[in-house]
């Protein structure tokens, strides 16, 4: 059983509850074909914006011409531990076309060191909801606060976090419908729980809620048969690993951490070959994507108090070794996946196919600009002392700790110094600088438009920018404004503001990380 404690920045322990928690492991088939009752017409659902659930691939492609797509995301808080524990598998691959690899980072704000989501996004991975406080079956603000918070702490562009994954696993059809509602594009919270040798397999390539889901009919209530009717949301199936048990030994989040084949305790061994076993059965049937599924903090070395085996973590470098050697792979985030979905290419088109390219935004190295470009912004974060978890920002400090009910408290302005300018929402993240409230982008190459979101009080519609508060706090902030869209116009982002690569979590150690979830086996 895995139980989860909270402990200090420094390692000390603090005198806390500790609470067990769901991990989204499975334990046998969560779906199956009579209950999924699913029908679809290909005639009547077309990409890009519908799409059956199939085990085929999209597009009509033979799966010779399609790339293997694996997944890699990572759950829970942002903290350096976190980011070393993702680097250590990640930091030194490239792609297929040179570019280095990009994820999904699936953040909830418990402990999360804000300053460290904007490296992160700004480094080119997707930041995706999780989630405010970690609640499953979430309501309407704990959604809606966490896209919020991490605009205003953060800088996350609104229209850049457009994935959900529900802590552990646990959704219904009211959260889906709740996603919709905010325009998020997709979830990734249902299994793949049958092997896709099996006749009646459930890994469905990405599909969307038009004709309601076809996952998880046997585990979750008031879905599948036609429910719910969600047109244009995207489900991205969890692709479950299946040990020698078959369809009785699946394995989906954090596989190291199971034991295989009915054992008693973990092997290495055992959990690479069924991992190689079934990237394999992807890879020469219908190449539906395989997922690495992690929370970071199991296999962390620099955090105080976990001991992660180090067998376990050469294990996970040899399988995606192994995996790289075979031809047509791409290590990619759900958002990259789903863009090839929409508009699926043979492999002979992929290194023109802009979402696996790595545009840089050109940033004099020079500037002093809290940005989320550790050279730019050295010296420029401010320290949000809180008791229960202390974090760095770049978009000056809340008054109180945010919450579902206050994801956007007004700022604590220090003596001496000016609120700082949240992200606006005609400027991209690494060209915005929060404290002289200007934006560097003079240029077409980095024009940008945030869409809004209606994730306001009442379903408001919000965009970015302001100081933070509502404006009626006494606390002279100017208050995150309701979207305008002057010219009419549907608003279009026109460069995403990301910088493609992973950066080493050694250049922001030095900013501090927040308190964290510390593993402990028992």
């Amino acid at each position: 059983m895995r139980i989860f404690a909270l402990l200090s920045v420094l390692g000390i322990a603090l005198q806390v509850p500790v609470v067990t928690a769901q991990d989204g492991s499975i334990s046998g088939p969560t779906s199956s074909s009579s209950a999924a009752g699913y029908s679809c017409d290909p005639s009547q659902c077309q990409l890009p914006n519908c799409n059956c659930a199939s085990t085929s691939p999209p597009g009509g492609l033979s799966p010779s011409d399609v790339p293997q797509f694996v997944v890699f995301t990572a759950d829970d808080a942002v903290q350096s531990y976190t980011i070393d524990s993702v680097n250590q598998f990640l930091a030194q691959r490239k792609n297929p076309n040179g570019c280095p690899i990009k994820m999904t980072y699936f953040t909830s704000l418990n402990y999360t060191n804000y300053t460290l989501v904007t490296d992160w996004f700004v480094a080119g991975n997707e930041i995706a909801d999780h989630t405010m406080t970690h609640v499953g079956s979430p309501p309407a603000d704990e959604i809606n606060g966490n896209i919020i918070a991490l605009n205003a702490l953060a800088g996350i562009p609104l229209d850049a976090i457009q994935g959900f994954r529900a802590p552990y696993l646990n959704y219904t059809a009211q959260t889906l419908q709740l996603l919709a509602d905010v325009d998020f594009t997709y979830d990734s919270s249902s299994a793949s729980s049958i092997p896709v040798t099996d006749p009646g397999t459930d890994a469905y390539w990405p599909y969307t809620l038009d004709n309601g889901l076809a996952n998880d009919c046997l585990t979750v209530e008031g879905i599948c048969k036609g429910q719910p009717k969600i047109p244009g949301l995207w489900e991205i199936p969890m692709y479950a690993f299946f040990d020698n048990l078959g369809v009785d030994g699946p394995h989906l989040m954090d596989p190291w951490l199971d034991t295989a084949n009915g054992a008693s305790s973990v092997n290495d061994t055992a959990t690479f070959e069924y991992m190689q076993n079934t990237f394999t059965a992807h890879y020469t049937g219908n190449r539906q994507p395989i997922g690495l599924y992690t929370h970071p903090i199991h296999l962390s070395t620099t955090y105080p108090g976990v001991d992660p085996p180090n067998s376990t973590i050469q294990m996970i470098n040899q399988y995606l070794d192994w995996a790289q050697m075979q031809q047509d792979v791409w290590i990619v985030s759900n958002e990259q996946l789903l863009a090839w979905v929409r508009n699926p290419v043979p492999v002979s088109e992929l290194d023109s196919f802009e979402p696996l390219k790595c545009p840089t935004p050109q940033v004099d190295p020079s500037l002093q600009i809290c940005n989320g470009i550790p050279q730019n912004e050295a010296g420029l974060l401010e320290e949000c002392d809180f008791p229960d978890f202390p974090f760095f920002t770049c978009y000056g400090c809340p008054q109180v700790e945010v919450s579902p009910s206050n994801p956007n408290p007004p700022q604590q302005v220090p003596a001496g110094q000016q609120m700082r300018y949240r992200l606006p929402a005609n400027c991209s993240t690494p060209f915005w600088d929060p404290i002289a409230g200007s934006c560097l982008c003079q240029s077409s190459a980095c024009a940008f438009t945030d869409n809004s979101r209606p994730i306001g009080p009442n379903g408001a519609n919000l965009t970015g920018g302001g100081t933070g508060g509502d404006g009626f706090d006494g606390s002279g902030g100017t208050p995150t404004p309701t979207y305008i869209n002057f010219n009419g116009a549907n608003p279009v982002k026109l460069w995403s503001g990301s910088l493609v690569g992973m950066m080493s979590a050694l250049a922001v150690g030095a900013f501090g990380a927040a308190t964290g979830w510390v593993l402990v086996n028992v």
